[in-house]
């Protein structure tokens, strides 16, 4: 399961060209999963890319705030 911080990092990687103020750790958390990759620019500097595995997830959960948000609209 991500953490709060590792799903936001998720989701700022699949919305910024420019991800490069992002926690260390976090990103890391998200390799290991194969959320994301790095892709290399340069000796010292690699830029966060969402991974096929990363999109289901964000699209995963899109759905299920999409499902929770009609579920309370139906019952107020």
């Amino acid at each position: 399961m991500l953490s709060h911080h590792e799903f936001a990092t998720l989701v700022l990687v699949n919305g910024s060209p420019d991800s490069t103020e992002l926690d260390r750790a976090d990103i890391e958390a998200l390799l290991a999963r194969q959320l994301v990759t790095l892709e290399r620019l340069g000796p010292d500097r690699s830029r966060p890319h969402v991974t096929i595995q990363g999109y289901v997830v964000l699209k995963a959960l899109d759905r299920s705030r999409a499902q929770d948000c009609r579920a309370r609209e139906t019952m107020g």
